[in-house]
C-alpha cells in the first residue's frame, strides 16, 4: 500500500466516523483557549476544564490577568501539574499581549511563540482552532498514532519532521480537523501501552497492526 492510498484511506474513515471533531478544552475565546493550552502540558484536558472555570471568574479578560499577583493565579492553578512555571507563564504571556499586541491575542505562529510558555505546538493549535489556519500541532498522540499508522515513516524522529508530512500530505481544508482525529484517535483508541486494535476500524490499513499479525 502506497502513502497516499493510506491517507486516502484515513481521511475517508474519519470523515465518516468521526465527522465532527474538535478540542475537548473548553473555552470561549481565544484568551480562554491560549491559557487553556498552556495549563494542558503535561496535563490532562479533564483536570484542566475543572480548573479554569474559576480562573476565568477571577481573571476574564488578558487585561486583568496582566495585572495578578503570583500567589493569587497559583492557587487557582495548583491542581495542575508545574504549576509554578505555568503561573509564571500565564502572567508573562498576558503582559507581553496587552504591552505589544494591544491586548489582543496574535494570531500567526511567529507572534505567538514570542508569548511566554507559547512553543510551536501551542501556536499550531491556537491558529488551527480559533482561525482554521493549515497548522498541525503534534503532541504525543499525534506523533504516536501517525507513525504507527504509517501516515510518517519511522525515520521521522521530531515532531517537527512529522508536522512537515502530516501537514504535506492532509489537504489544506482539513489539517485542523486532522490535528484532532489523531489526538482522539489516541487519547481513545490507540493507547500508547495498549492499543484496542480489537475495535479499531483502521487495522486493515495500518503499518503497526499489520505488523504485529504477521504469520
Amino acid at each position: 500500500m502506497t502513502r497516499r492510498e493510506r491517507y486516502d484511506f484515513v481521511i475517508q474513515y474519519f470523515e465518516k466516523n468521526m465527522p465532527v471533531a474538535e478540542t475537548e478544552l473548553a473555552y470561549k475565546n481565544p484568551f480562554q483557549l491560549l491559557v487553556a493550552v498552556i495549563l494542558s502540558a503535561q496535563c490532562t484536558d479533564k483536570r484542566v476544564n475543572m480548573t479554569t472555570p474559576d480562573f476565568f471568574k477571577k481573571y476574564p479578560t488578558v487585561e486583568k490577568l496582566s495585572k495578578a499577583k503570583h500567589e493569587d493565579v497559583f492557587a487557582l492553578i495548583k491542581s495542575i501539574s508545574y504549576p509554578n512555571n505555568k503561573t509564571k507563564h500565564l502572567i508573562g504571556m498576558a503582559q507581553k499581549v496587552v504591552a505589544e499586541f494591544n491586548a489582543r491575542i496574535p494570531m500567526t505562529v511567529e507572534e505567538l511563540i514570542q508569548l511566554p510558555g507559547v512553543g510551536r505546538k501551542t501556536a499550531n493549535v491556537i491558529t488551527s482552532v480559533v482561525d482554521r489556519q493549515p497548522n498541525m500541532a503534534v503532541d504525543t498522540h499525534v506523533f504516536r498514532v501517525s507513525k504507527r499508522i504509517g501516515l510518517v515513516p519511522q525515520t521521522a524522529t521530531t515532531p517537527l519532521a512529522v508536522e512537515k508530512i502530516l501537514i504535506k500530505n492532509f489537504p489544506d481544508n482539513l489539517i485542523h480537523k486532522a490535528h484532532h482525529w489523531l489526538i482522539l484517535h489516541g487519547r481513545y483508541t490507540c493507547l500508547a501501552r495498549q492499543p484496542k486494535c480489537e475495535i479499531c476500524g483502521l487495522k486493515n490499513h495500518c503499518r503497526f497492526y499489520q505488523q504485529q499479525n504477521k504469520k
